[in-house]
């Protein structure tokens, strides 16, 4: 009886090709990923202490990226800290010239109280304002010394906007103000010399132009300034509504700000300006101060520098990567005999240069990893056992176990090199 034979259909073509495709690979890789990693492992069992000793470079590089990271990091937030605390949310502005009339009846545009007033009702971002006139008198110290010292005349606002401490007694306030007190707030250096100390200073007496005053509180800046900003060493601040009868005049020397939200320091401090010459002659020139621009040049300056501390500090892990090169080369060299044998059984040149590369990687990885761990333990353990926050940041880890693995590569792919492109042969004579 005659049979009918079946052609095989598509599919069943399509089965069959890639049967053959999968046949090819496994031929081309003859080891899975796996056993090659397994390979690597096994050598670093019967070295310990050589992959020990060329991993403790990656060790050392990768532990001082972190800690110099960590420094930069801390070294920032203390800089950006101090300059906070001045007052990243002041605006003060003065009058910095122009006016009308000729030479001989030339007549200065000045701030006023009124400006003050009219950028509060005007300027929504302004949450609290001080004016501030300066003075200068001579004031008798213990000892029969008199010396020149700085009188400024403020709003009780003005500790807020200049984020004073006060150490000892109270600052004046509004009732102060409003009756005109002779009251008086001075600085620390100002109250020893005079007094002994501040707290005997306190409540004491002494006397600007002939009219007794009474010392109510101590202060100082919360950051010591060096001298650079409007107070001195020896300054005594009075209430601004007594300090106009020194004066004799409506004149403010300049005008401080705080304005609500920091972000927001930068308009505010133009729409103040806008407000402020609408109100005096187009000639007149008004400028605003504020830190906005200060912090955003110390973030860079200390961006910077961090980043070249931890290229510094990357030398090292260069360093080590020369290590690991120069093991591994010694290694494929007292592997000879095994890579020729593991040839002459079928292993490609990819696979031969794929063991060495992940060897090589591994070394610098797990020099790495312990690295990063030991640079780690420092700024934990401040933070765990100390009330200091040391910043720890995930970059530096990444940058240092990022840069650890491509060291591996890098520096390993000269001796896998090498081992996958011996000849079998003469691998098998090496004695």
């Amino acid at each position: 009886m005659p049979t009918t034979e079946v052609q095989p259909g598509p599919p069943a073509r399509s089965r069959s090709r890639r049967s053959f495709e999968k046949t090819l690979a496994s031929a081309k890789r003859t080891m899975l990923l796996s056993e090659i990693v397994k390979l690597a492992i096994d050598s670093f069992k019967v070295s310990k202490i050589r992959f020990a000793l060329t991993a403790l470079g990656m060790v050392i590089g990768s532990a001082s990226v972190i800690l110099v990271f960590t420094i930069g990091s801390t070294g920032k937030e203390y800089v950006l800290g101090l300059l906070q605390k001045i007052g990243t949310n002041m605006v003060m502005l003065e009058y910095e010239g122009g006016g009308a009339g000729n030479i001989n009846e030339y007549r200065n545009d000045y701030l006023t109280l009124d400006d003050e007033r009219a950028v509060d009702e005007q300027v929504t971002d302004v949450a609290k304002s001080s004016p501030m006139l300066e003075m200068h008198d001579r004031v008798s110290f213990p000892g029969g010394v008199a010396k020149d010292v700085l009188v400024l005349g403020v709003s009780p606002e003005y500790r807020d906007v200049r984020n004073l401490i006060v150490l000892t007694g109270r600052f004046f306030d509004g009732e102060d103000e409003t009756t005109h007190t002779k009251a008086a707030v001075v600085t620390e250096p100002f109250a020893r010399e005079m007094f002994g100390s501040d707290a005997a200073a306190i409540n004491q007496t002494f006397q600007l132009s002939g009219i007794p005053f009474t010392i109510v509180g101590t202060f100082k800046e919360s950051v010591d300034t060096f001298g650079q900003s409007e107070i001195a060493d020896e300054t005594i601040l009075i209430p601004y509504s007594v300090g106009r009868y020194f004066t004799g005049t409506d004149n403010v020397k300049q005008i401080f700000f705080s304005i609500r939200d920091p972000n927001d320091v930068e308009e505010a401090s133009k729409e103040i300006v806008d407000v402020v010459h609408a109100r005096h002659m187009p000639s007149s020139v008004y400028r605003t101060t504020t830190l906005t621009s200060l912090l955003t040049t110390a973030a860079k300056i200390a961006n910077g520098l961090t980043v070249m501390l931890v290229l510094v500090s990357a030398v090292t892990l260069a360093v080590g990567g020369v290590g690991i090169m120069n093991i591994m080369l010694a290694t494929v060299r007292s592997r000879i005999r095994e890579i020729g044998i593991r040839k002459a059984l079928g292993a490609t040149a990819r696979e031969i240069k794929l063991q060495f590369l992940i060897e090589a990687i591994f070394i610098s990885l797990s020099g790495g990893v312990v690295g990063t761990l030991l640079g780690l333990a420092l700024p934990v353990s401040i933070r765990i056992f100390t009330d200091y926050s040391i910043p720890i940041s995930i970059w530096a880890v990444v940058i240092a176990l990022v840069t650890s693995t491509a060291v591996g590569i890098i520096f390993g792919t000269l001796p896998a090199n090498r081992a996958a492109q011996m000849d079998p042969v003469e691998s098998l004579k090496y004695e």
